[in-house]
């Protein structure tokens, strides 16, 4: 089987068709993602990835062929600079001490801008995630109590947790009540 990137040149062109065709008729990339995703038991980020990754491979004679006529391409990733991360950090710590939501203060730094709000979105939830001690080192600077950025997220950690101990749980008791009734019922012959 002749594959492009790991996916057969059949389920290539589907996707670029599909892409293609929802992108004409006014449909998102991230929407397009998903229920493709849907469709074809992959998952989004996979999708997307792979998309991303065949545009990239232009030089293939069977990506040309399928990607003819198509004027689909992919813009370049800009990386953020570390003057513009902590640029990013500052404003969204000034706005929170203002009150205001995170994503109100990503706004606000954005100008409006869509595209650069869900870049500077992205960018935070990044941080966060991956860097944690920095965002708390920048709080705590900025004189603002460090544990407040992470709370909400411990929070849904612990929530998360019960939820599994709570599953775990019910279904224990549901097999011990199964086993009570069997030895009732060995225990009644």
């Amino acid at each position: 089987m002749n594959k492009i990137n790991g996916y057969t040149e059949e389920e290539a062109t589907g996707l670029i068709e599909y892409i293609y065709t929802g992108k004409n008729a006014g449909k998102t990339l991230s929407y397009l993602f998903e229920t493709y995703g849907k469709e074809h038991s992959r998952a989004k980020g996979s999708v997307r990835n792979y998309y991303y990754a065949f545009l990239k491979s232009k030089d293939d004679s069977r990506v040309k062929k399928i990607l003819e006529g198509k004027n689909l391409s992919a813009g370049t990733i800009k990386p953020f600079t570390e003057e513009e991360t902590e640029d990013l950090l500052g404003k969204v710590l000034e706005g929170r001490r203002k009150g205001y939501s995170v994503r109100r203060s990503i706004m606000e730094a954005s100008g409006g801008d869509e595209k650069q709000m869900l870049r500077m979105q992205n960018k935070y939830r990044n941080l966060l995630k991956k860097q944690p001690e920095r965002v708390e080192q920048a709080a705590r600077e900025a004189g603002m109590p460090a544990n407040a950025f992470l709370q909400k997220r411990l929070e849904r950690e612990i929530d998360a947790l019960y939820a599994r101990i709570a599953a775990d749980l019910r279904s224990e008791n549901e097999r011990l009540r199964a086993e009570i009734e069997k030895l009732r019922g060995k225990n009644a012959n």
